[in-house]
């Protein structure tokens, strides 16, 4: 949520506050008729954090309370909103450290708690000790492989700490989950980049490591993309590459190639997992394989 738009939300809550307390306390019969629903209680999330970003503390108390007296304090989603008020009114880092006390104890209890966990790594960033934010990381991811937002974080902990190839590692568990997440393709890109320029002890030598990261990049990952495999075939086709080797061209057209031919054929044979295609890509797509193989004619 946009600042301004906490700051607006939690200038209300007073009055928001103050309105949810009539209704609840006005009679028996209209508690008993009144409808509760989970919208009712988002917003009282929603107005707990935007009052703590606001240091509206007060209204903030307020809304917990709210949410401890549906909930009770046993239940996790509320126990991490708890401890992250407690934060909030921390005056000093002992008071975190006993915050973070807490943390370890619910964890400790149980492993699964994964929003105590997430407010317990999010802590210990806080308090700039990243080897054991990374240590819980792993541990959360332990109990919950596919945790994607997770994965990003502790990705971006070993970039801190420049171990580059655990950061990969990282990045390569996302894209099991979501292999089309391309923000995360670009992002392992970039710390590809940067590991060849940490590690190469020569031009030659990064050149090559930034080289095989790209390339095997491309040829291990299962495409279904027509325009992204058109875009590859032509790239590798024009023979513009000043640094790249001709045999890595090469084999990166003809991957390409098969790629776009599988598209066309399957299109073609009304195979239901290729109907999303337009008509107009598989012309393309035939007419840029057949030029192809025009030009290897002559």
């Amino acid at each position: 949520m946009p600042h301004t738009d906490a700051v607006r939300f939690s200038q209300n809550a007073p009055r928001y506050l103050e309105k949810q307390g009539n209704l609840q306390t006005s009679t028996i019969l209209s508690f008993l008729l009144a409808k509760e629903t989970s919208e009712v209680w988002m917003n009282y999330e929603q107005l707990l954090l935007s009052c703590l970003r606001t240091g509206d503390d007060k209204s903030a108390l307020l809304c917990l309370d709210s949410l401890i007296g549906r909930f009770g304090v046993d239940n996790e989603r509320v126990m991490a909103l708890r401890g992250l008020y407690q934060e909030v009114v921390a005056e000093d880092e002992t008071a975190l450290e006993k915050v973070l006390q807490e943390y370890e104890n619910v964890v400790l209890q149980d492993p699964t708690n994964t929003p105590v966990t997430k407010r317990q790594i999010a802590l210990l960033q806080s308090l700039s000790r990243p080897a054991e934010a990374i240590v819980a990381l792993v541990e959360l991811l332990e109990t919950s492989p596919t945790d994607i937002e997770a994965w990003a974080e502790l990705s971006d902990l070993y970039v801190s700490q420049a171990m580059y190839p655990q950061a990969i590692f990282c990045l390569e568990e996302i894209l099991l989950v979501a292999p089309n997440a391309w923000n995360i393709h670009a992002r392992l890109g970039e710390i590809s980049y940067v590991f060849s320029y940490a590690f190469a002890n020569d031009d030659a030598s990064m050149e090559k490591l930034l080289l095989d990261a790209t390339t095997d990049r491309l040829l291990e990952t299962t495409h279904k993309d027509s325009k992204r495999e058109s875009s590859t075939k032509k790239t590798t086709g024009s023979g513009d590459f000043a640094h790249v080797s001709l045999g890595t061209v090469n084999k990166l057209n003809e991957k390409a190639t098969l790629n776009i031919s599988r598209i066309v054929t399957r299109k073609s044979a009304g195979d239901p997992c290729y109907m999303d295609y337009d008509d107009s890509e598989i012309i393309a797509a035939k007419d840029l394989i057949n030029g192809t193989a025009s030009k290897q004619q002559r």
